[in-house]
């Protein structure tokens, strides 16, 4: 049987996430404001506009647009000087296990993520060959919990969303696959992604035996 297992990016396939924190705390610096890693479990999933709106709401500060559009170029170019960096040291554990496993059992894969970086990120860690569908934030017009992301994995993929198994790390993405009606699993806190219909710390907790229910449920 063949389905399609559809990955996020940051804290799934990478630890993006860091370096997104990083940015952002040097953003509401410049605000006076103290950004904490807490607060930057809201920003998880959500695109880089509503992270910034979320930003000056906790801050309480009131921008003009050109501010928010110069602040955004500001939050990317810190961003990508980090992802330049990144090599395979970067791979969140045991996820080449789990790709090379879906990819003997000949499944389909796909990257469904937010970020706009997806691609040089993939190429920097060198998987992007790994998978046969990517579709980021330059294919998408809405965010996450909208499930728009990872129907469109699906059709890049041929599958019905029955057959789509979604991997993630926020609750707004486990919320968009749930949305789309796809099997959603939490990696990370199962206190945080309890609307998952299953969590996982890492994938290292993942055996290829729960691969194999999952392939061929």
């Amino acid at each position: 049987m063949k389905k399609a297992f559809i990955f996020d990016l940051d804290g799934v396939i990478v630890d993006t996430a860091k370096f997104h924190y990083l940015a952002w705390r040097n953003l509401a610096k410049g605000i006076d404001f103290d950004f904490t890693t807490a607060q930057n479990e809201q920003f998880k999933g959500v695109s880089r506009v509503r992270s910034l709106e979320i930003l000056l709401e906790m801050a309480n500060y009131k921008a003009t647009q050109e501010e928010k559009d110069a602040w955004l170029v500001q939050k990317n170019v810190e961003y990508l000087s980090y992802i330049q960096k990144m090599d395979q040291s970067e791979i969140l554990p045991d996820v080449p296990r789990v790709l090379a496993y879906l990819i003997e059992k000949q499944q389909g894969i796909a990257l469904g993520s937010a970020s706009k970086n997806a691609r040089p990120i993939l190429e920097r860690v060198a998987l992007l060959d790994k998978f046969h569908a990517i579709v980021d934030g330059n294919d998408v017009t809405t965010a996450k919990p909208d499930p728009e992301v990872f129907v469109k994995g699906a059709q890049a993929l041929g599958a019905a969303a029955k057959h789509c198994i979604v991997f993630e790390d926020s609750i707004a993405g486990i919320q968009a696959a749930n949305t789309a009606g796809m099997t959603s699993i939490g990696i990370g806190d199962a206190a945080v992604l309890h609307e998952a219909d299953h969590v996982f710390s890492d994938f290292t907790e993942m055996s290829n035996d729960f691969l194999d229910t999952l392939i061929q449920k």
